[in-house]
């Protein structure tokens, strides 16, 4: 069985906003697993605070950024330990140099990036550099990319959050926009898929787990026929699909439409093929 500490249940119980108590004996039921414990809180009924967590560093900056023709973008997560040095902007243009060059060398993955030639020297070398400069652990933590006829990127809340959109229309002012728009809805909805056939089968298998303990912990649902608890399973993943699929949400600059609704009215054409959203804090 796993140690479990009172760090261990302050971080839970930061994470989730659950009672203390509930939350050691969440950890404890879950052997320590976060995950798993999270699961046990909400089957509980637990009203939790975050039912995902994206924190990715404790500090650094995220860079979005896409090429001239708007066909391709990337986000580059470069994490640190301080607020103080996040906010530096010799360390900002560091990372956004990194940026640069994962789209001039036509970047793909985080491990290439890593060798890719910076003033002559590999990014990782250059990143130590960084390290021996500042005196704090800089790692890079993080890297996505998109390529689609449009691409847009966005940047929120101080380098915290970055988002790529790709679009089927490549961009012009009124597609840019739009795709701006959707960016913004993602930076601050966080939705997990474009739609709901795109949700991964092990977080839809794992918000159905979680809706049948609901309900069977429900003492109102005791002796209700098999048929209506079915109707009720179907509403509760309604809803999650609602809150957490980009195109279902209701849309943040205008509540009378959702995000596909705004699409629509933009172009009926206009079709949103991906996004990624990275965070930090």
């Amino acid at each position: 069985m796993a140690q479990i500490t009172a760090a261990d249940v302050n971080k839970l119980r930061q994470q989730t906003g659950a009672g203390m108590m509930d939350c050691r004996k969440a950890l404890i039921e879950s052997d320590g697993d976060f995950e798993k414990a999270i699961d046990y809180l909400r089957k509980k009924g637990a009203k939790i605070a975050a039912q995902r967590s994206d924190r990715e560093a404790k500090e650094g900056v995220v860079i979005a950024r896409t090429n001239a023709e708007g066909t391709k973008g990337v986000l580059v997560l470069l994490s640190c330990e301080t607020d103080f040095v996040a906010k530096n902007q010799d360390f900002v243009s560091f990372a956004e140099t990194i940026a640069q060059a994962a789209l001039q060398q036509d970047v793909h993955q985080l491990q290439d990036l890593l060798q890719v030639q910076m003033d002559g020297e590999p990014v990782q070398n250059r990143v130590l550099d960084q390290m021996a400069k500042i005196g704090e652990k800089i790692e890079l933590t993080r890297f996505e990319r998109i390529d689609a006829p449009g691409v847009v990127a966005y940047t929120h809340a101080g380098n915290r959050v970055g988002v790529l959109v790709g679009l089927n229309k490549a961009l012009e002012p009124t597609i840019e926009q739009a795709g701006r728009d959707v960016a913004m809805q993602i930076a601050a909805m966080k939705p997990i898929a474009v739609d709901r056939d795109q949700v991964p089968e092990e977080i839809l298998q794992r918000e159905k787990d979680i809706v049948w303990e609901q309900i069977k912990q429900d003492p109102k649902m005791q002796g209700k026929p098999e048929n209506i608890l079915a109707k009720i399973a179907e509403g509760k993943l309604e809803a999650f699909f609602k809150e957490n699929t980009l195109l279902s949400q209701t849309f943040v600059k205008n509540h009378e439409q959702t995000v596909a609704q705004f699409l629509a009215s933009v172009d009926p054409d206009l079709r949103v093929m991906g996004f990624k959203r990275v965070a930090l804090g």
